[in-house]
């Protein structure tokens, strides 16, 4: 995956992957998109599967680097807010990725281990956020749903009613 063709390989699938679904796209389209072949891609990830997990990751990998970046300068639940409100990674009018492919895939899909751990990281950076295990799940709720309303309604406002209800 660390090679040339690897790296555009998966930044093609995640495009594909969060613009369409991960079933709606097919290994095929995402080698040609990519300009390699099918046995590229195999050689890179081994399967579909792998390479979904890799693009979850990837995503996890990156939204994290952000949150923490943003937590060195103002660590407190509004930066997780501002995070979901800012990262370039998410389109208000498609959503979580996590949230999107938890619709899509079983739960014995690797990919799917993958979105348990993001999702329970944000859940654990809220507990030591608020120091309270019970304050961390409602407010890891709030956001959960608010992020889910943020695809449905294509505004921030259920993002700010859920922030003031978290903070206020």
């Amino acid at each position: 995956m660390t090679t040339p063709a690897g790296q555009r390989i998966l930044e093609t699938a995640s495009a594909l992957f969060y613009a369409h679904g991960i079933t709606a796209v097919g290994v095929a389209g995402i080698a040609e998109a990519a300009g390699v072949t099918k046995k590229t891609l195999y050689d890179c990830f081994g399967s579909k599967a792998a390479l979904v997990a890799a693009y979850l990751q990837r995503r996890h990998d990156r939204w994290w680097a952000d949150l923490q970046d943003r937590l060195e300068t103002a660590d407190s639940v509004d930066t997780v807010f501002d995070t979901y409100l800012a990262h370039p990674q998410f389109d208000t009018a498609l959503g979580c990725g996590f949230q999107r492919a938890a619709a899509e895939l079983p739960h014995d899909h690797p990919g799917f281990a993958v979105i348990r751990a993001h999702k329970q990281a944000v859940r654990d950076e809220l507990e030591r956020l608020t120091g309270d295990p019970d304050r961390a799940d409602h407010v890891f709720l709030l956001l959960e749903g608010a992020v889910a309303r943020r695809a449905v309604e294509g505004t921030t406002d259920a993002l700010d009613r859920a922030r003031r209800l978290a903070t206020g």
